[in-house]
This record gives structure tokens, sequence and C-alpha cells, in this order.
């Protein structure tokens, strides 16, 4: 129901992702809230892995709920504070990704709602 692309006649991509992601006709969709670094029990770690850690665990969630998993991505818009927190979000986001990898936006912002947050992602589903 996806098809992944990464033309021969650009650059290959910089990390695990592919350059483009069609979605056939007659797939649903699942559009995610960008989701933070937070527990449950409102928990903020202080490191960017522990964060990411908890976004890619509440994105799994949702696509649970949705009959959905981590295989049905099809985009991941990400969000960091830093560049010190790209290399530890990017570990996590391998961990949860599988090949081919979806299209995906990596980009460091001024800050979140509050100021302990160093991560968030948002993603798009198919299936």
């Amino acid at each position: 129901m996806l098809s992944h692309f990464i033309p021969a006649a650009i650059r290959k991509p910089f990390a695990k992702y592919s350059h483009a992601v069609e979605v056939q006709a007659g797939a649903r969709l699942l559009f995610c809230s960008g989701q933070l670094g937070i527990s449950a029990d409102d928990r903020i770690p202080e490191s960017a892995e522990e964060q990411s850690v908890l976004c890619f665990e509440a994105i799994g969630a949702c696509l649970t709920e949705a009959g959905m998993g981590f295989r049905d991505l099809v985009r991941i818009n990400a969000y960091v504070t830093e560049r010190a927190c790209m290399a530890p979000y990017m570990a996590v986001r391998d961990r949860y990704v599988a090949m081919p990898a979806p299209a995906s936006t990596l980009m460091i912002v001024n800050g979140f709602t509050r100021p302990e947050f160093k991560v968030e992602v948002e993603v798009l589903a198919a299936r």
C-alpha cells in the first residue's frame, strides 16, 4: 500500500528516511499530533534520548489504537531544541522505524510550550 522512493538523480538520504512515500488510493490515514517527551504520570526526563523514547512510545500507542504499526509510517516530522539533541533522537528513531523508512524532516527549534521539553515528534501513517 506504500511505495518508497529514493531517486538515483538526487543525493542519497543523510539518515534512515525515504525522499518520498506514495500512499495508494483507498488507504486509511492516521494523523498523529506532536508527541512530547512526557510520561503518563507527567514525568519529563532530562535527556533527549529518554524524551525521544517517550515520544515514540506515545506514537506507538496511537498507532496500535488505530490498528497500525511503525511499518505504516508515511512521514515523520521531528523537532529538537538544539543540535546536541539530534544524535540521541536519531538513534531512538532508528530503533522504532523499519526499512523502507518513511519520509522525514528534522528541525531545530527555539523551544516548546515548557522549557523542559527537548523533543517533539508527529507522524502520518497509512494502511
